[in-house]
């Protein structure tokens, strides 16, 4: 009896993949690296033949991808950090799979870095943002208007150093009695506090365009360590002909860590503003005349 059992499950029809609804098609592809091997969390979209997007996923720690989708025809774009975007065009008919041609992925060029000296920030092309949940519900979304900065790029960028300053009082949330509210002594006091600062001399480079930038926030009279997620998006050139460079970041901050609790509105239950509060940078900077 355990033989034939044996014998029924070892030429039972092998599974390929889940089960695919009536009448849609199944598509699956294997990423690689340059060196052929399976390449994780590589972002995959798939879009029609005009143009939308279908589905989007990650490649598996196996560095495959699957998904359903209605029959017709389809490309397929993948793209993942430090390397260049691959495409494929395939087609899915009904209740069928189709594998696409492994998807081989080619290191990207490396961006090149600023040149040693002093880059001012430029606020007229630099956006600091921040989001937070209000009374547990909405996103509040806002920004600092005001604000100024120096990186020092070093011979190797990791010898680099920022100073940034940002006036607490030109916070912008859209809504003045609530901007009003947040400039008081119960958040930002900024008429005590009228400036927050980050300063970094660690710059680490993760590889491709990520960097790590950790630095020092004092905000509201208190200095915490802080780690910028930054991704460094190149050189270019303006408008007027100066060079530019570019980068995103971002960062979370738990408010309590810099003594801004409310507490005269915890004490009446009602929680303002979440615990955790987004921020997100978007930079531009020009060599420092």
């Amino acid at each position: 009896m355990p033989l034939a059992l044996l014998r029924r499950l070892t030429h039972s029809p092998r599974q390929e993949g889940p089960p695919i609804p009536p009448g849609a098609g199944a598509v699956d592809c294997l990423v690689l690296d340059p060196v052929d091997l399976p390449l994780p969390r590589a972002e995959v979209s798939v879009r029609d033949a005009a143009g939308r997007e279908v589905v989007r996923g990650q490649t598996d720690p196996h560095g495959r991808f699957g998904a359903t989708v209605p029959p017709g025809a389809y490309g397929l774009t993948v793209t993942a950090e430090g390397f260049q975007p691959a495409r494929r065009s395939f087609a899915c008919d009904a209740e069928a799979r189709t594998t696409v041609e492994p998807v081989h992925m080619d290191t990207a060029p490396t961006p090149a870095l600023p040149a040693p000296g002093p880059w001012r920030i430029d606020p007229d092309h630099t956006a600091v943002r921040f989001i937070a949940r209000h009374i547990g519900l909405a996103e509040v979304h806002g920004r600092f208007n005001r604000f100024e900065g120096t990186l020092w790029a070093g011979e190797r960028m990791e010898q680099s150093h920022l100073d940034v300053v940002i006036e607490t009082a030109s916070i912008d949330t859209g809504v003045e009695r609530r901007d009003a509210h947040l400039r008081s002594p119960e958040f930002l006091d900024a008429a005590a506090y009228p400036t927050m600062r980050f300063t970094s001399d660690r710059f680490v480079h993760r590889g491709g365009s990520r960097w790590t930038v950790e630095g020092v926030l004092n905000l509201h009279g208190v200095s915490r360590n802080v780690t910028l997620d930054t991704r460094y998006l190149g050189i270019g050139t303006g408008i007027a002909g100066e060079t530019r460079a570019a980068c995103s970041a971002g960062t979370e901050l738990h408010r309590e860590d810099f003594t801004l609790n409310w507490r005269s509105m915890l004490q009446r239950g009602i929680v303002m503003i979440g615990t955790t509060i987004r921020v997100e940078l978007d930079i531009q900077a020009v060599p420092a005349t």
